[in-house]
């Protein structure tokens, strides 16, 4: 397996974007998305930094692909999506109605806000022209495993969430601007003050869920730290690191060097645990289980 960073979902400053892909062409992952997946009202603020990362991460030897929205339904926003096919990269598609600006013949990743939880699903998305699947999150190991031999028999790689807060949901409302008492016509960019997103808690104060702008995620840090032998025996091809705020060079190290088998799961779990928001890390979902639950010591 290798490793691919997925599209930063948070509203960073330009000069911390321009600083946080500098410094991942420097780190073992072998390929990045980057671009806009939630909100493009974000996107005049720092889509100047683009090119240059492409730059950068081209010159590291690294695969680069763009993302479409999450949720595309505005003229421009449209306009945006068939703009991305002219730049001469791989999209990725995270909303299928971005597949009518992806001309017939012209190869595309599929990201994993797509739902594709069966053969048949991918089998179309490969006929289609997908040349690199990335999982939904909430998959069992079972049905992970059905896929990556799906995608083993098409010639197509298929990869696995690996790290990060899960994208549970994305809505045309945002509720980040709506904590602050704020509507989302006049949000002032207020998603901006929570660089990993802003936590959410039940009513008797237990950790639930993060909101990102018009998207909903775990509040937890999903991680295949104790997954990776499973994985690896299912035949996933890769594992996706959705960026943060703190330490992500380290994080990208750190899988690197458990993929090499350099370091055992404790030890990856051990450096994960302070640089993740909450220091809280999950992975209940390839097990059936609850996703918010963490395996520990009890997967190595």
């Amino acid at each position: 397996m290798d490793l691919t960073v997925g599209p930063n979902f948070f509203f960073w400053p330009a000069e911390t974007v321009r600083t946080f892909y500098r410094d991942l062409a420097t780190t073992p992952v072998a390929r990045v998305v980057l671009g806009e997946l939630v909100c493009s009202k974000r996107l005049p603020f720092w889509q100047g930094e683009i090119p240059g990362a492409v730059e950068t991460l081209l010159a590291a030897g690294k695969e680069v692909a763009v993302t479409s929205l999450a949720l595309i339904t505005l003229k421009r926003e449209r306009k945006l999506t068939a703009d991305l096919a002219a730049m001469g990269l791989p999209v990725e598609v995270n909303d299928l109605s971005a597949l009518a600006h992806v001309p017939q013949g012209q190869p595309f990743w599929v990201g994993p806000l797509v739902n594709v939880y069966n053969e048949g699903t991918l089998r179309w998305l490969i006929r289609r022209g997908a040349t690199r699947v990335c999982l939904p999150p909430e998959l069992t190991l079972a049905s992970i495993a059905v896929l990556a031999r799906v995608g083993r028999e098409e010639g197509v790689p298929v990869e696995v969430w690996g790290h990060g807060r899960l994208p549970l949901a994305i809505s045309g409302r945002c509720y980040h601007a709506r904590l602050h008492d704020r509507m989302k016509d006049s949000c002032q960019f207020v998603c901006g003050e929570d660089l990993d997103g802003r936590d959410v808690e039940t009513l008797d104060g237990q950790p639930f869920l993060a909101v990102n702008g018009v998207q909903t995620l775990s509040q937890s840090t999903a991680s295949m730290a104790h997954r990776v032998e499973a994985l690896a025996e299912a035949g996933v091809a890769g594992l996706r690191l959705s960026p943060q705020s703190q330490g992500f060079g380290q994080v990208c190290n750190g899988y690197a060097d458990r993929l090499s088998g350099r370091i055992a799961a404790p030890a990856l779990e051990a450096l994960l645990r302070p640089l993740v928001p909450g220091q809280r890390l999950s992975d209940g979902f390839p097990t059936g289980a609850a996703g918010a639950e963490w395996s520990g010591a009890a997967a190595g």
